[in-house]
């Protein structure tokens, strides 16, 4: 069992940037991992994911602000998040997959506002 951990969650005006960490308590380097929100009165949503292989995938409302990154060595995944709008204001989790197993973490808030 793989247990999440994200930081780096807060309150940053529009424009601005922050970075999200998720910190695993075991070896990802075989997991696909994935940033994933939710915002108010909303479906939880894929923000950005990271297969082991290194490809990538974003939505469309973030692509290009957004970096998804892996540290394997130091069981890490990262979420760069430039530019942010308003509208990225949402509880921001990691989730970890491999074949039939699903972790996720517990969330960190992330809110954009002047």
């Amino acid at each position: 069992q793989v247990q999440l951990v994200e930081s780096g969650g807060g309150l940053v005006q529009p424009g601005g940037s922050l970075r999200l960490s998720c910190a695993a308590s075991g070896s990802i380097s075989m997991y696909g991992m994935g940033w994933y929100r939710r915002a108010p009165g909303k479906q939880r949503e894929l923000v950005a994911a990271l297969t082991s292989g290194g490809s990538t995938n974003y939505a469309d409302s973030v692509r290009g602000r957004f970096t998804i990154s892996r540290d394997n060595a130091k069981k890490t995944v990262g979420l760069q998040m430039n530019s942010l709008k308003p509208e990225d204001t949402a509880v921001y989790y990691c989730r970890a997959t491999f074949r039939s197993w699903e972790y996720w973490g517990q969330g960190t808030q992330v809110t954009v506002s002047s």
